[in-house]
């Protein structure tokens, strides 16, 4: 295989070009990162694990009618997506007090939600990824009142059926960030990954953190966790 492109690099991915203009390669790597890139670590097979969680997912909610840009996983750490435009948002859907609105708001941790909590992010490393509104969204022109409508829309259908899928697999879903672009026709769809590393989810039974908390906290097993969580996913599909 000939040399790709790099169209961009993360802290945990790669994007790379393909032959195809209007496809991109999405490659994991064993980085793990937490406080924006303060704490670093290499984790020998976290990459593959969490892009088997992310393409199991991903189908899941495109046979459930969520566009996504996932096409399928041509190799362990690599998924090919479409190429999108990303909007520099993140959304985050809180279904339980966990992480900055504890501390933010003083809300007691583990609150349970009477429905999603929705908040917003803009993506900038230079700013530490401020906290913005829908006034900020359309003063910074970042996305049309339409587009970000259909964006939250379709982040709070993202959040019931990755819900519906973790409770059969006994986790529950604390919060997760979503991001959002869209192809040259103006089509919505979610983009990056879903999974332990942009979420928080829990063992429904015992509480136990079985994400990027494991690594952010110096929790341990994260490679057991993340393959148990894979295990789960793919009963419960």
């Amino acid at each position: 295989m000939k040399d790709r492109e790099l169209l961009y690099e993360g802290h945990q991915k790669r994007v790379l070009a393909t032959e195809d203009e209007e496809r991109i390669l999405l490659c994991f790597k064993d980085t793990a990162t937490a406080y924006h890139d303060i704490k670093r670590a290499t984790i020998a097979g976290r990459g593959a694990l969490s892009c088997r969680i992310s393409a199991l997912l991903s189908e899941y909610l495109g046979k459930n009618g969520v566009p996504t840009h996932f096409i399928s996983q041509p190799s362990d750490a690599e998924l090919l997506c479409r190429k999108l435009e990303i909007y520099p948002i993140r959304i985050i859907v809180r279904n339980v007090a966990a992480g900055s609105i504890v501390s933010r708001l003083g809300i007691p941790k583990g609150t349970v939600f009477d429905g999603p909590v929705m908040e917003m992010t803009l993506k900038s490393d230079a700013l530490d990824d401020p906290m913005i509104n829908r006034g900020h969204v359309r003063a910074l022109g970042l996305a049309s009142d339409l587009e970000m409508e259909t964006m939250l829309q379709l982040s709070v259908r993202v959040n019931a059926l990755l819900q519906k899928l973790f409770e059969r697999a006994d986790i529950t879903l604390v919060d997760m960030k979503l991001e959002f672009g869209h192809d040259g026709k103006g089509n919505i769809m979610l983009t990056d990954e879903i999974g332990p590393d942009v979420g928080r989810l829990w063992d429904s039974r015992d509480g136990r953190s079985m994400d990027r908390d494991r690594y952010r906290r110096d929790l341990g097993d994260i490679i057991e966790t993340y393959q148990e969580l894979l295990s789960r996913i793919e009963l419960a599909l």
